[in-house]
């Protein structure tokens, strides 16, 4: 059974990973998922947290400790999986019609990008919920950047959005 699922899983993913990497996006896409991605290096969310500090009233110190409990604890997280799982990144298995962006790494589950952008912005939204749509749209931009942009399979952009969720909440419980 497991393995059937995985296989069915990888399948999925390749026959994705084939559509995306011929598909010529508009420049405009292409874009905003450079900025995305790049948004997902980390400053962001660092910027972010300074932002909180200097503006978040009461509850600052709670919000931004939370947010980078959640946010430390899922960079050690993904280094640590990428490195059991070794699974290969899309762009080591087909060239991208237009990306040249270059992996930090050559693992590929789960993505760490993805991971970081929700277990920051979980608590985040919850310390700020009118900051919610703006949180929510910067890390669904970061997740889907790494499927086109030819770093990441659906299913690595999935679990890291599920595993960041799961530590900004672990991490939104232990400092609240």
């Amino acid at each position: 059974m497991g393995h059937a699922l995985i296989g069915y899983v990888t399948d999925r993913d390749h026959a994705l990973m084939r559509r995306v990497h011929r598909w010529r996006a508009p420049l405009w896409i292409r874009l905003w998922m450079v900025c995305a991605t790049r948004g997902g290096d980390g400053w962001l969310w660092y910027a972010m947290c300074c932002v909180v500090l200097l503006f978040g009233g009461e509850e600052r110190w709670a919000a931004v400790g939370s947010a980078m409990l959640a946010g430390t604890a899922g960079v050690a997280l993904f280094l640590w999986l990428k490195r059991i799982t070794g699974r290969r990144r899309p762009c080591a298995l087909e060239p991208h019609c237009w990306s040249t962006l270059l992996p930090p790494d050559q693992f590929s589950f789960p993505s760490g990008h993805t991971i970081t952008a929700f277990a920051f912005a979980t608590p985040l939204m919850a310390f700020y919920p009118d900051l919610a749509w703006g949180l929510g749209f910067c890390a669904l931009s970061i997740a889907a950047s790494r499927i086109l942009l030819g770093m990441h399979f659906l299913s690595d952009v999935v679990a890291g959005a599920f595993i960041g969720g799961a530590l900004g909440y672990g991490a939104l419980a232990l400092m609240a």
